[in-house]
């Protein structure tokens, strides 16, 4: 088997090829070989992969900054996607896009399914909707949320940082989605592949929490593993009290129960794999 995966040195990329399955042959691209806005580069490189599963972990993430430069995150959230789903077609590989709880307007009071009505309040959002539609029906596109690796910039990284050099730190308490691993994530996705899964499926660690929550949570681990040295206050504020140019849904928990089924298990608990994370840079830094 092989698989072609873009964006293969961000933190998502980087557990895809961690998670492969033995035997599995790697054709790994990032931004320094591959252009995804490029739709002559995409087909050719795509092309001369020949791959049998094409993972698009590759994507414009900056949220804030997508209010301002909406034309560039849309030709990287969306026109690349189908750029990408074009070639996975001309060769027949199956196509895996990874899309985000933003496509959602954050007013619901209970998790949305993968078929609740999409209303995304920002750009970000906006664009990873269009690039669902880009994608196509015969895709495999994974819907997640709040996304952390040992390696990269990410929430806890954030935290730990700011935890170690600030007398505290304030964070937004009224936001409520799930944390996810991205081992996790990726392990799923391998085998969401494996079952020859197809549509719209949603993935994120198990249970709920706010930014504060989490916040908190880190720091609780993190003194536990020695990580940080002492404590300091953690300071629960309301998304008023941090304007930021971006719009964030208050609340976007996803329904999971039909990708669970499907996988056989739930997921972890997020304060579990939290915990994972925590060892992880213990043992690594």
């Amino acid at each position: 088997m092989k698989a072609m995966i873009v964006g293969a040195y961000g933190q998502l990329g980087r557990c895809l090829q961690a998670a492969a399955p033995a035997g599995a042959e790697l054709v790994t691209h990032d931004l320094d070989t591959l252009d995804i806005t490029d739709g002559n580069a995409v087909m050719a490189a795509v092309t001369a992969a020949q791959p049998h599963i094409l993972f698009n972990a590759a994507a414009y993430t900056a949220v804030d900054r997508a209010e301002s430069e909406e034309d560039k995150a849309l030709a990287a959230n969306a026109t690349a996607v189908g750029y990408l789903a074009a070639g996975a077609r001309a060769t027949g590989a199956r196509f895996v896009q990874v899309s985000t709880d933003f496509v959602f307007d954050g007013i619901s009071g209970v998790p949305y399914a993968p078929d609740a009505p999409t209303a995304p309040v920002n750009a970000y959002g906006r664009t990873k909707l269009a690039g669902e539609a880009t994608a196509g029906s015969d895709a495999l596109i994974v819907r997640t949320a709040w996304v952390y690796a040992p390696t990269g910039g990410n929430f806890v990284r954030t935290m730990l940082r700011l935890m170690s050099e600030r007398p505290e730190v304030r964070v937004v308490s009224d936001q409520i989605g799930t944390p996810t691993y991205a081992p996790g994530l990726a392990a799923a996705l391998w085998r969401l592949v494996e079952l020859g899964a197809t549509g719209i499926y949603h993935y994120t660690d198990s249970g709920a929490a706010s930014w504060y929550d989490f916040a908190v949570a880190i720091q609780e681990e993190a003194l536990a593993a020695g990580l940080l040295s002492w404590a300091v206050p953690v300071i629960p504020i309301t998304t008023a009290e941090f304007p930021t140019p971006a719009r964030r849904p208050h609340y976007s928990v996803l329904d999971k129960q039909t990708t669970f089924v499907a996988l056989g298990a739930p997921a972890p608990h997020w304060r579990a794999q939290l915990r994972a994370m925590i060892e992880t840079i213990k043992t690594n830094g």
